[in-house]
């Protein structure tokens, strides 16, 4: 099993620190959730606890980039994606500040935090916003290597870190490429294109179709924003179908993302897989992953049932 996104998050900077001095952490009082009390404890003169206050977090962190700091903004998605999102669009996306933003907690899976932090539209939010850089790291390899790659790329990115932890999937010859999209596991019957941890799951429902005789390739997505739209367009020319999974509402994060290129460049039938336009719910994380049809086995059937239609059409 990998180490939680949150945690490598965490840990990455406190490393990143020891060379760069530019590099500042600020958080919104939730460093033990977010693990930010880590980089607190490794560089305490370099930690800024703003209290719960995520506007004006957003709105020091502008101001320090203009001084020259690299400012980590660091909370739940949901508070910066919905309560700062104002602050964001205005001091951070439109000037092009070198601000890094954290959003740990994202998704269907945080525990039982219920639906008033369950974000599940933050992808749709900082995808549709210019000038935002927009990563969805698989594994803790990937997600060190995003950090590192942010940290010293300049301008705005999001950065979006599950709660818990997945399996790995990428070795130490990981290297992180805005835009790439990885093939994870070929395939002729049907493309699977997954981002974040439910890469991993996506591939797990691939071996399940196998052993039904069904040929899944699976397309990782680890930038949302930029994205390589030829290389997607490409992977989805020799299937009859191509399906995207998501943990994340259907409208407007990777499903919508996918569906505009496939219109564009390869018109293919197309599935989208992920949160069907509802709020998430106070429950363990697997019942939610079979709830919303993201559980592996859930995946794989719902595949199976979309190639069986279209083969009887």
């Amino acid at each position: 099993m990998s180490i939680a996104l949150r945690d490598v998050w965490a840990d990455t900077l406190g490393e990143i620190a020891l060379e760069n001095h530019d590099l500042l952490v600020l958080d919104a009082d939730l460093a033990t959730s977010t693990r930010s009390d880590r980089f607190a404890v490794a560089h305490p003169d370099r930690f800024l606890q703003m209290g719960i206050a995520e506007q004006n977090m957003i709105g020091v962190a502008a101001g320090l980039a203009t001084l020259g700091y690299i400012p980590w903004v660091s909370s739940f998605a949901v508070f910066l994606t919905h309560r700062a999102v104002d602050p964001i669009r205005m001091l951070v996306a439109q000037t092009h500040a070198n601000v890094k933003i954290g959003a740990a907690y994202s998704g269907l899976l945080t525990g039982f935090t219920g639906k008033t932090h369950q974000d599940v539209e933050d992808l749709a939010i900082m995808r549709a916003m210019p000038g935002m850089t927009v990563l969805a790291p698989a594994d803790a390899t990937e997600c060190a290597a995003a950090v590192r790659w942010a940290t010293d790329t300049p301008g705005p990115v999001y950065l979006r870190l599950a709660r818990d932890a997945g399996p790995d999937l990428f070795d130490v010859t990981y290297r992180f490429v805005p835009g790439r999209v990885i093939r994870l596991r070929e395939g002729s019957d049907v493309l699977i294109v997954s981002t974040g941890l439910q890469s991993v799951r996506s591939l797990e429902a691939a071996v399940l179709l196998e052993a039904d005789g069904v040929s899944a390739g699976v397309l990782h997505v680890p930038s949302l924003k930029p994205v390589d739209t030829l290389a997607i367009a490409d992977a989805a020319r020799d299937v009859r179908l191509v399906v995207s999974v998501e943990e994340h509402t259907i409208i407007g994060g990777l499903g919508g993302l996918v569906a505009e290129i496939l219109a564009e460049h390869e018109p293919r039938r197309m599935v989208r897989i992920g949160i069907q336009d509802t709020w998430g719910e106070s429950a363990p994380n697997a019942f939610l992953l079979d709830r919303h049809g993201l559980s592996p086995r859930r995946v794989a059937e719902r595949v199976a049932t979309e190639l069986s239609e279209l083969s009887g059409r």
